[in-house]
């Protein structure tokens, strides 16, 4: 199955995954994490270009890393067995752009043909929590730096929500506030086998 996971910066994505990548192995899963920006070339370039390059032109950046990144890492995988989970993807691709202004039906557009996961959770957490944790870590980025930045993002990650839903995607959201990641990790987990269920039952 192929599972992403997207949400505010702040929200444990990174150590969330890390505890439902091993659950996942633990079952007996051929398990393969891996993020956005890709490790690839397009990515790395995404990421060399960050802080110079705005509005559509790093947008479309961004989306031409995905595209390669489903081409040439994740579905070899998935085709091989594996279950693959990526620390950002289509939902992130509809909001980190947003903080230049681009039009969301402009960034609906660029990433519409990409794969559809299994699954797309989405974090959701209190924009308090999120920016004392962002304080703790310091920023990582330039959108990082946009005042009152996480309760934008949050509002832009809702809206998203919304438009994967309207798209019939199968999102799964996850408010992790105020639970320990491996809380979150395992109500995660849970869903991910219901969906599982499903699809072999369907098939």
């Amino acid at each position: 199955m192929f599972v992403t996971v997207d949400g505010p910066s702040g929200a444990g994505k990174t150590t969330i995954i890390r505890h439902l990548a091993q659950m996942l192995l633990v079952e007996g899963a051929h398990v393969h994490l891996t993020a956005e920006p890709s490790s690839g070339p397009i990515g790395k370039l995404a990421v060399e270009l960050t802080e110079t390059v705005t509005g559509p032109a790093l947008a479309c950046l961004y989306a031409a890393d995905r595209y390669h990144h489903v081409e040439h890492e994740i579905l070899p995988l998935l085709l091989s067995g594996h279950t693959v989970i990526s620390d950002r993807y289509i939902a992130s691709g509809l909001v980190i752009q947003r903080f230049d202004g681009v039009a969301p039906e402009f960034l609906w557009h660029l990433n519409e043909e990409a794969r559809r996961p299994d699954l797309a959770v989405i974090l959701e957490a209190d924009p308090e929590v999120i920016a004392s944790r962002l304080v703790e870590r310091g920023p990582h980025n330039r959108f990082q730096h946009t005042p009152r930045g996480s309760y934008i993002e949050v509002e832009f990650y809702r809206q998203a929500t919304e438009s994967l839903c309207g798209a019939g995607f199968e999102v799964f959201t996850v408010d992790c506030s105020n639970r320990p990641p491996e809380q979150s990790a395992t109500i995660i987990y849970r869903q991910l086998m219901r969906s599982a269920a499903r699809s072999e039952v369907l098939s």
